[in-house]
């Protein structure tokens, strides 16, 4: 891969490890604020809802400028955003410095899909879009543990210290290894042209399939720690160790998803997203037994990261070139409507009585309606019969 593409996985990472970084410091930051556990959770949704709402947003804002400059802006934003987290005074202040950082994180993503797939040829394109997203696996693997770790030793505000710092070093790569001229020959087009794009119906059925697709992972991740030591018996330390296994699949399922989309977009997504629905059935039937339950989880990682590249991609083609910009930061917005999505499932799951041992086949009928999406927008790619092969009468 070009160096410009792991310029863009080390910018990925930063954004990830933020995202997941506030998992591991609930505690210190529900102490120091002095407000309650779920109040300090919130912080994870109003990050989502700012990722929700400020792609869409700042993808439109950014459109005329080149490429280049709007990555390097949006880790700007995403470093700033850290230190003002690490200095927030109270929660309201460290809420708007959460929402401020998540502003960076779904454009900077789309943006950097579309800029990765120019960066390599045709064949390569998923491959290079997995790349990238290798940050944020890397990011998703450590975050949580790298957050509680400075939460334990140094405080939770040396914890967004440290991930601020990471932004630096991933802007001074990006200054470095992203040309200043991967915008090509291309043309900023108009905003008309953009909604136009966005608005057509395959799109549309792209991002439907991403939110549903994606969601049923969420279904259980939200609820994995007392789904381990509730149902599988597990113990409260050994829930790290396991996050970490479902880390490595996760990281495996990307690198595996973007090959088999290079090799056939149509068969990558349905086969992608079959193999999630299917672990998270096969996962229902084992939660007993805590060597299945372990390989489960692993093939969860796995299953889940290989839809990825194949629903980026997707959305990418289907968008073509005038309004594949915006369509890219929407379908990250996308992921995350999934995330949001999952846990507010699994939270009816669990609220209405049918417990967590219900939650894997919930989630596996959710993807499953995101295959039945996929297996939709895919047949109306096939081309209509002509008239010259109509027998005649």
């Amino acid at each position: 891969m070009p160096a410009a593409v792991l310029a863009l996985t080390a910018g990925a990472f930063g954004i990830g490890t933020t995202e997941f970084l506030i998992m591991g410091l609930l505690l210190q930051v529900a102490a120091d604020m002095q407000v309650s556990v779920s109040a300090t959770g919130l912080l994870i949704s109003g990050y989502a809802l700012g990722v929700f709402v400020g792609a869409p947003i700042l993808t439109l804002a950014t459109r005329r400028m080149p490429r280049k400059a709007v990555l390097l802006a949006l880790m700007a934003i995403f470093t700033f955003g850290n230190a003002a987290c690490a200095l927030a005074p109270d929660y309201g202040l460290l809420m708007a410095a959460r929402v401020l950082t998540s502003l960076a994180h779904g454009t900077f993503f789309g943006v950097g899909s579309v800029v990765a797939t120019g960066l390599v040829t045709e064949d390569k394109r998923a491959s290079a879009i997995a790349t990238m997203f290798i940050g944020l696996t890397v990011a998703t693997l450590l975050g949580v543990p790298f957050g509680a770790w400075f939460g334990l030793m140094l405080g939770w505000r040396a914890a967004f210290w440290a991930v601020a710092a990471i932004g630096v070093v991933a802007f001074a790569v990006l200054v470095v290894f992203v040309p200043g001229n991967v915008d090509g020959n291309e043309k900023a087009t108009s905003l008309s042209e953009e909604l136009a794009v966005v608005g057509r119906p395959q799109v549309l059925l792209g991002l439907a399939m991403t939110v549903f697709g994606f969601a049923g992972l969420f279904v259980v991740f939200t609820y994995v720690q007392p789904i381990l030591t509730r149902l599988t018996g597990f113990s409260e330390a050994a829930v790290s160790p396991i996050l970490l296994v479902f880390g490595v699949g996760l990281s495996i399922g990307n690198v595996a998803g973007g090959r088999l989309a290079d090799r056939g977009l149509g068969r990558a997504l349905i086969a992608t997203l079959a193999a999630l629905a299917l672990v998270l059935v096969a996962l229902a039937g084992v939660l007993s037994i805590k060597g299945l339950a372990v390989a489960f989880i692993f093939l969860l990682g796995i299953a889940a990261f290989a839809t990825v590249a194949p629903l980026q991609l997707r959305v990418l083609e289907t968008a073509g070139t005038q309004g594949r910009t915006l369509a890219s930061s929407l379908n990250i917005a996308a992921f995350n409507l999934g995330n949001a999505l999952g846990a507010w499932a699994g939270g009816l799951t669990i609220d209405y009585g049918l417990g967590l041992a219900a939650l894997p086949l919930v989630a596996a009928a959710i993807t499953a309606a995101g295959l039945v999406l996929a297996l939709w927008s895919l047949h109306l790619d096939r081309p209509l019969p002509s008239a010259a092969a109509c027998p005649a009468e």
